[in-house]
């Protein structure tokens, strides 16, 4: 059994350290490679996870046991990998613990902390154990992850953007689950998708690189997202991963972390590429000025969100939730050069908004163009 120890100083207070880690479901927006969290069962005290994240340039599920002790901020865990790690509808079986330990926090002072990770392992684990070189190396990714997110706790209010768009169809749940889930076909049906690239190695993951504009500005970008569908539930969910090419870590606090290349053409849409701007000569008092202007994807350093359906006897009720992480540079840059937040937050409500809206009105469209048909 292999034993192993990290730490790491957090300029934050212990309750706000632990109620990161103990809040699994919002991993996802806070952990970049963190792709989505079912928080299966809760007691109050312990809770099974299923945590889909990425490793070694593939999709996988772990599944975590957790027990909380928030008087002592301590919480066990262990972890299991999933039997099929690139389905949403595996995950059942539960084969032998390949990775146990704890997080715990400490005081350190006013407003400070300590954040400890103790792991076991067995000596031969498989694929789901790294070298240790390597390992050492991605834990400190993770625990570094876990400190910059819990730094941010006195500006989440700010950085944090959660709403939701939803239509309701007089039409079959099921060709409104079609649409949504075939956004390799989105070119052709969303106006504002040029061009969609789709690959869906395993069912119920999709990996999509869309090619996208503004209609009313021009502008366009390329958007790159996982997206893990569930059929049975019709949801769908999305989460931002960076461009192809972009290195990235595996930061599930739940033990794991893994550094690695993101694939070129690996990736999918609801997501805003990082840090976008454009620059322009704007003519004021007969000499030019050069103004910097954000685009409203650079504005977005984190985005999950889903797309879900809630059926009843006349039709169903169709949306997207949207969990925006407003990019901090942008908002408090230089004097002057910076973004409101209020205007950041309209900027970004109003263009995600305005995209999901317009899927969400097509497949409206789609089911109820199909049951006059029948009729």
């Amino acid at each position: 059994m292999h034993r192993a120890r990290h730490t790491v100083a957090v300029a934050a207070p212990p309750g706000v350290v632990y109620g990161l880690l103990a809040d699994a479901p919002r991993w996802p927006l806070h952990l970049p490679s963190c792709l989505h969290v079912e928080r299966v069962d809760f007691d109050g005290a312990r809770d099974r996870l299923q945590v889909w994240h990425l490793r070694n340039g593939r999709v996988r599920c772990t599944h975590a046991r957790r027990t909380l002790h928030p008087q002592e901020r301590r919480i066990d865990f262990e972890l299991h990998d999933s039997p099929q790690p690139d389905s949403p509808q595996a995950g059942a079986v539960q084969p032998d613990a390949v990775q146990s330990g704890s997080w715990s926090v400490s005081p350190q002072g006013a407003g400070r902390s300590l954040l400890t990770l103790h792991r076991r392992h067995p000596a031969a684990c498989g694929a789901a154990c790294q070298e240790p070189g390597a390992l050492q190396a991605q834990v400190r990714a993770q625990l570094e992850a876990v400190r910059e997110a819990a730094e941010r706790w006195d500006r989440l209010d700010e950085l944090l953007l959660s709403f939701e768009d939803s239509v309701y169809a007089c039409g079959s749940p099921e060709i409104v689950y079609d649409f949504l889930y075939r956004v390799a076909d989105w070119a052709d049906l969303v106006p504002h998708v040029e061009r969609a690239e789709v690959t869906e190695d395993r069912p119920g993951v999709q990996r999509t690189l869309l090619h996208t504009s503004d209609p009313r500005t021009g502008d366009t970008s390329v958007t790159s997202a996982v997206r893990l569908c569930f059929p049975a539930a019709g949801r769908i969910v999305h989460k931002q991963i960076p461009a192809p090419g972009q290195a990235v870590h595996d930061q599930t606090p739940a033990g794991q972390a893994v550094h690695e290349q993101a694939p070129a053409g690996q990736a999918v849409h609801e997501q805003a590429p990082a840090g976008q701007a454009v620059r322009e000569q704007v003519p004021a008092t007969g000499r030019a000025v050069v103004r910097e202007q954000v685009l409203p994807s650079g504005l977005v350093a984190a985005y999950y969100g889903e797309w879900y359906l809630e059926p009843d006897a006349s039709g169903v009720r169709v949306a997207c939730a949207h969990q925006v992480m407003l990019r901090e540079s942008v908002l408090h840059g230089a004097p002057g050069s910076g973004v409101l937040p209020a205007d950041a937050r309209r900027q970004v409500r109003e263009w995600l908004g305005r995209t999901s809206t317009e899927a969400l009105t097509l497949a409206r469209w789609h089911a109820e163009s199909a049951l006059r048909r029948l009729r």
